[in-house]
């Protein structure tokens, strides 16, 4: 009894922290932290790049710790002369999915990493953990910074003209999205105007968007690329676009995603904002989502409507693939012998984490992948890349298969969750 009071007194703690110490912590502008994550299958190392401020906050000015414990990484804020965690947040990046790779096993890579908090009044300290396979963060980098430094950059992005698709308000209290275009050139920009009003169409047409609509500002920046389309490895074709945007991510074909992070948020830089979505130009079927990293999409892809809530999905509640029979380029990307972080994911280990809650009586766990459960919340063997080891909640949902508005209500409650979470 006493070990779960103090649970609650900790997490009581938490929230009220949030709720009454933004403006004795930070102020309403972003510090932005560069570094590299480099290394190989095994070893993970952190190199500092640059430290810069940028000119908005666009986050929750009460939510300050991160609650839901996501990411293979995460990040803590303290400051430094009371030692009081002030800020944290999980997240991803393409790093760690290259790093199940076969060429990780081969050669070493460092990969250009961002992440932002709002700009702190005193000295801080930053912590950045890595997530191993047994579920276990562990520090792999820490540094103290002075606000006043001299050297922290303070120049302006480079400016852009940007639009509101969706205004519903002070980006304090809702989920601020970024809309930025690749392979869009400057005869190309009428396009990504309508482009980015059919995609914000397609995301309100999904449950639980649809709902909440009223939560979400949606800015679009006109980053012009000095070409129209985007680049093709596989076929040869090479593209000169703003944010570098390729296919064939990892030798798998329909996996769309840039590296150059550093321009993506110095272009996210001229709109406060919590997510970014990168529109690229383009009809070939494919897109990526990673969490708290950004969302793709091709613009023009008969399957588009789809894409950008699954990957949105991914990016934004940190929703895992569902799917197991579709080749995908990671290998033993789960340790089954503990619990995905995940929260549509789960390997029975300790499954009351997860969506047990949810399961009717009466329904088997494992659930039998049978037509007669097509519509109950279960545990279907097979996510996550992975046939055997891992459940789904559902036999169907968007996160595995190409359905719009198809979230099953487990995926649903995770992405209300958050919207909650950037919203209170």
């Amino acid at each position: 009894m006493k070990i779960i009071l103090n649970i609650i007194l900790f997490f009581s703690a938490i929230f009220a922290f949030g709720n009454n110490n933004f403006n004795n912590y930070f102020i309403e502008k972003t510090m932005r932290f560069d570094f590299l994550l480099a290394g190989n299958y095994e070893n993970t190392q952190v190199f500092l790049e640059q430290i810069k401020q940028e000119p908005y906050w666009g986050g929750s000015q009460v939510n300050l710790i991160d609650k839901f414990n996501y990411g293979s990484y995460k990040y803590l804020v303290y400051d430094l002369e009371e030692n009081k965690l002030i800020y944290s947040r999980g997240f991803c990046s393409l790093f760690q999915e290259w790093q199940a790779t076969d060429e990780a096993k081969k050669v070493k890579r460092g990969f250009y990493e961002t992440i932002i908090f709002p700009f702190p009044k005193n000295k801080i300290r930053v912590e950045i953990q890595s997530r191993d396979r047994k579920n276990i963060f562990s520090k792999i980098f820490e540094i103290i910074i002075d606000p006043k430094d001299y050297f922290i950059k303070k120049e302006n992005p480079k400016k852009y003209n940007y639009f509101k698709v969706v205004d519903s308000g002070n980006p304090a209290t809702k989920v601020d999205i970024a809309f930025i275009p690749d392979g869009y050139s400057k005869n190309d920009m009428d396009k990504f105007k309508k482009d980015a009003e059919r995609f914000s169409n397609y995301l309100f047409n999904c449950s639980p968007f649809k709902e909440n609509k009223n939560k979400f500002n949606i800015w679009a920046i006109e980053a012009v690329s000095q070409e129209s389309g985007i680049d093709i490895p596989g076929d040869s074709v090479w593209k000169n676009t703003v944010l570098n945007s390729s296919f064939y991510t990892f030798d798998s074909e329909r996996y769309l995603t840039t590296f150059d992070i550093k321009t993506v948020r110095d272009i996210a830089a001229n709109v406060p904002y919590d997510q970014i979505f990168i529109l690229v130009n383009s009809e070939k079927y494919g897109g990526g989502g990673v969490y708290n990293y950004y969302s793709e999409s091709s613009s023009d892809n008969i399957f588009a409507e789809y894409v950008i809530c699954h990957e949105f999905g991914h990016s934004f509640a940190g929703l895992g693939d569902e799917y197991y029979d579709s080749q995908v380029s990671v290998v033993d990307y789960y340790d089954i012998s503990v619990e995905p972080w995940e929260p549509n994911l789960t390997s029975l280990v300790n499954f009351g984490s997860k969506w047990k809650s949810m399961v009717s009586d009466g329904i088997p766990v494992p659930t039998p992948n049978d037509v007669k459960y097509i519509n109950n919340i279960g545990a279907f063997e097979g996510g996550g890349y992975m046939s055997k080891g891992l459940y789904r909640p559902m036999k169907d949902c968007t996160m595995k298969s190409i359905k719009v508005d198809a979230f099953c209500p487990v995926c649903r409650k995770a992405i209300y969750d958050m919207i909650q979470f950037y919203t209170e």
